[in-house]
C-alpha cells in the first residue's frame, strides 16, 4: 500500500510547523450513536460531523494563489483522538489501507470543492471533481484563468494541462490542500487531509504491512508511540543527540528496507545459479541489519525503553579536547565571585588562598561566570566559586584535570542551570574533583551531571534534579561521597557497563530509581564495578536499586544462525508468489531439515516474545550477591514505592 501512496505524482511532505494552540471545539460531538460497529472505529453522520472550526493560513509571498486552512497547529490530544476513534480504531496493519479509505470517504467532500496542488516546483489552483479514496486520488481539473506560483521554473497554462491529462487528471490526496472557505463546508475535509498527509509523513512506515504481528492493534503498537515521540521532540522533552540519532536511523532503515525489497523482487525462484544463492545470502545479511535497526527505532519510540536503554543512540556527543598544561607554565586560581565584600575577600585570603596557593606557580584571576571560569582552565587549575546563586544557561563542560569548590557549604554556593539544552555538568578530564556545590536544574531534557570519560570526585554536593541525575559512562570512573541527590524523574545514579563507581555516605532520594545499573547481553565492556557504603537510599518512586538486563530469551537470540539456517530463514522471507519448498531450500537429509525448520521457528518466537515482553520488571533481593559490587555495607534502604532490590528484563 504505502509504495503506490509514496509514489504517486511529486509526493512532497509538507513540512509541519506544529505550535501548541488549543482547538478547545475539536471533536466535540453529538451524543453517539449507540449502535455498535463491528469495524472499531466510531464514526459519526454528516449532521453530527465535528464542529472543527479551522483558521486561515495566509501563504507568503505575492498571494498567487489563493489561501489555505490552518490545519498544522494541532496538539497531540487532538490527533490521537483523530486516529483512534475516526480513522483507525482498533484495526491491524493489513486493514489501515481499508480504514483509512473509510473515514476519508465519511468525511472528505466528494467534489466541487477548491484546492491546492502542492508540488516541489509549484503550487496551482485546481478544483476537484472526484474522489478515489481507495487510492488516495482526487480527480481534478485546472481552475481558469491559472493561478500558480512556481518554484525555479516556468509553467503556462497549456504546460499544466499536459501535465494534467499525462496524470489523467489524478493527483495525490497527499498534494492537496483545500483552500480556505468562510462557509465552513470544507473544515472537516481540510483536516482530514491533514489526517493523512501527518499519518504518512510521521507515522506509517513503508515495513508496517510486512510487521508478522498483526493480530495487534496498529494503533496502540505503532500509533501511539509514534505520535507521542514526535510531540515530546516538538516540545523539547527528547535530548537533540537522541533526536539526531532517531532521524538517522529511521532513513537507514528506510535505505536497508529498499535495498531488501529490489533484492527479494529480482530473485528467480526457478534459479539454482550460484548468484541466485549469493543473493539470498546477501538478503538475509540485510534483513538482519533491518531487524536491529527496526528494533533500535522500537525502543526510541517507547517511552520507558528510551529512558533505560536509549544510551546508546545518544552516546556519542562529543567533548571538546584537554588543553593540557599551559603552555607559558604555571598554574591559575580562577576566582568566581559576582559580588563580595572585603571581608569576605580577606577570609578567603587567609583561610584558602594563603595556605594552599601561595607559592610562586600560582597566579589569580577573576571571573563573575563559572562556565567562564572553567572554560579558561589548564591542567592543574583551580576553581573557587564564592557565596552566591549564580544561572548560567550553557552546559559546564569540564575537560582537563582540574578542582572546582565552593568557598563555603553546598546551600551558600548554587549554580543554577534555565535553559534546555545539554548535560548540566559533563566531565571528561582525566582527574577531577568538585566539592562543596549546590546544581539546580530548571527546564531541563539532560540529565544533571555525566562523566562521559576519565574520572570524577564529588564531595559534598547537592544536585536538585529535574531529569536524570548523574550518569556514569562506560569506561568512567565515578568517586561521589557525602552528596545529597533528589528530584530526579529517572534514576538519582546510572551505571553503565564497563565504568566504576563508588558511592560513600550519600543521600539518594525523592527520584524514580535510586541507582540503575545497566547490563547489555551485546556490550563488550566488562560488567561495572560497584561500591556501596552507608548511603541512605529512600523515598524512591521505584527500587533503591534495579539492574537493567536482557531476558533469557534476548540472550538466545543473538545466536547466529547457521549457514543452511540462514539460507532456510531467508526462503521465509520471499514474496508470496514465490512458491520455493522447503526441500529446494535446504539441502540434507529429513532429519536436519525439520531441525533447521524447527531452529528458524524458535528463533523467530523468541524475536517476537522479546518485544512483546519489552518491559518486564520484577523485585530481586539477590541483586547485591552478583560479581558487579566490589564491596557492599552499611546502606540503607527506606520507603521506596517497589522495595531495595528489582531487575527490569527487555
Amino acid at each position: 500500500m504505502a509504495q503506490g501512496v509514496l509514489k504517486g505524482g511529486h509526493f512532497i511532505e509538507l513540512a509541519l510547523l506544529m505550535r501548541c494552540i488549543l482547538f478547545s471545539e475539536l471533536f466535540r460531538t453529538e451524543e453517539e450513536d449507540d449502535d455498535d460497529d463491528d469495524s472499531g472505529t466510531h464514526y459519526l453522520n454528516s449532521d453530527e460531523r465535528p464542529c472543527t472550526h479551522l483558521q486561515r493560513a495566509e501563504r507568503p509571498g505575492n498571494g498567487k494563489v489563493p489561501d489555505t486552512f490552518q490545519t498544522d497547529h494541532l496538539l497531540y490530544y487532538e490527533r490521537f483522538k483523530a486516529y483512534q476513534d475516526y480513522m483507525l480504531g482498533d484495526c491491524k496493519t493489513s486493514e489501515v489501507e481499508a480504514f483509512t479509505a473509510e473515514y476519508l470517504e465519511k468525511i472528505v467532500e466528494p467534489c466541487d470543492w477548491q484546492a491546492i496542488w502542492h508540488t516541489d516546483v509549484f503550487d496551482v489552483l485546481v478544483e476537484v471533481v472526484d474522489v478515489d479514496c481507495k487510492e488516495l486520488k482526487a480527480k481534478v481539473e485546472l481552475v481558469l484563468p491559472m493561478e500558480c506560483e512556481t518554484r525555479g521554473c516556468d509553467l503556462t497554462e497549456e504546460s499544466m494541462k499536459v501535465l494534467l491529462e499525462a496524470t489523467l487528471h489524478k493527483v495525490p490526496l497527499l498534494e492537496l490542500s483545500v483552500v480556505y472557505d468562510e462557509s465552513r463546508d470544507f473544515d472537516q475535509t481540510a483536516l482530514a487531509l491533514e489526517h493523512l498527509r501527518f499519518f504518512y509523513k510521521h507515522i506509517w512506515r513503508k515495513w508496517d504491512e510486512e510487521d508478522e504481528d498483526d493480530d495487534f492493534d496498529y494503533f496502540v503498537r505503532c500509533v501511539e508511540p509514534r505520535l507521542r515521540l514526535y510531540y515530546d521532540i516538538l516540545e523539547d522533552r527528547v535530548p537533540a543527540g537522541l533526536v539526531a540519532e532517531y532521524h538517522s536511523t529511521l532513513a537507514l532503515c528506510s535505505e536497508k528496507f529498499q535495498e531488501f525489497s529490489s533484492l527479494r523482487s529480482g530473485l528467480d525462484s526457478d534459479s539454482e545459479s550460484e548468484q541466485d544463492n549469493v543473493s539470498m545470502v546477501e538478503g538475509l545479511r540485510l534483513y538482519e541489519q533491518l531487524e536491529a535497526l527496526k528494533r533500535k527505532l522500537r525502543i526510541i519510540e517507547n517511552p520507558l525503553l528510551r529512558y533505560v536503554l536509549g544510551y546508546k543512540v545518544n552516546s556519542g556527543q562529543q567533548s571538546c579536547r584537554a588543553k593540557g598544561p599551559r603552555p607559558a607554565g604555571g598554574r591559575v586560581v580562577h576566582l568566581v565571585s559576582a559580588l563580595a565584600t572585603v571581608h569576605q575577600l580577606q577570609s578567603l585570603i587567609t583561610d584558602k588562598l594563603m595556605p594552599h596557593y601561595s607559592s610562586e606557580e600560582f597566579e589569580v584571576q577573576f571571573h563573575s561566570d563559572p562556565v567562564l571560569a572553567v572554560n579558561a582552565c589548564y591542567e592543574g587549575d583551580v576553581v573557587i566559586v564564592c557565596p552566591g546563586l549564580y544561572s548560567i544557561t550553557s552546559s559546564i563542560s569540564i575537560v582537563d584535570s582540574i578542582e572546582v569548590e565552593g568557598y563555603g557549604l553546598p546551600d551558600e554556593v548554587v549554580i543554577e542551570k534555565r535553559n534546555k539544552g545539554d548535560t548540566f555538568v559533563e566531565s571528561t578530564g582525566a582527574n577531577v574533583k568538585l566539592s562543596n556545590l549546590k546544581f539546580i536544574q530548571r527546564d531541563a531534557i539532560e540529565g544533571i551531571l555525566c562523566v562521559r570519560q576519565g574520572k570524577l570526585e564529588m564531595e559534598n554536593c547537592v544536585m536538585q534534579c529535574e531529569t536524570t541525575g548523574v550518569i556514569v559512562r562506560s569506561a568512567a570512573q565515578l568517586g561521589m561521597n557525602m552528596c545529597d541527590l533528589y528530584g530526579s524523574k529517572g534514576a538519582g545514579v546510572e551505571i553503565y557497563p564497563g565504568s566504576v563507581c563508588s558511592l560513600v555516605g550519600n543521600g539518594i532520594h525523592h527520584c524514580k530509581e535510586g541507582i540503575l545499573i545497566k547490563d547489555f547481553a551485546d556490550e563488550l565492556d566488562a560488567m561495572p564495578k560497584i561500591t556501596m557504603v552507608n548511603n541512605v537510599i529512600h523515598n524512591n518512586q521505584g527500587y533503591g536499586v534495579i539492574l537493567v538486563k536482557p531476558g533469557d530469551a534476548a540472550v538466545e537470540d543473538l545466536a547466529e544462525p547457521n549457514a543452511a539456517g540462514a539460507l532456510f530463514f531467508f526462503c521465509l522471507l520471499l514474496p508470496p508468489q514465490f512458491t520455493i519448498s522447503r526441500d529446494s531450500c535446504v539441502p540434507g537429509n529429513d532429519a536436519i531439515k525439520q531441525e533447521l525448520v524447527a531452529t528458524s521457528a524458535k528463533k523467530h518466537r523468541l524475536q517476537k516474545s522479546r518485544m512483546k515482553a519489552l518491559g518486564a520488571m520484577q523485585a530481586d533481593e539477590n541483586l547485591l550477591s552478583q560479581e558487579m559490587f566490589i564491596s557492599i555495607n552499611g546502606n540503607q534502604f527506606k520507603h521506596n514505592g517497589k522495595g531495595s532490590f528489582g531487575t527490569f528484563l527487555y
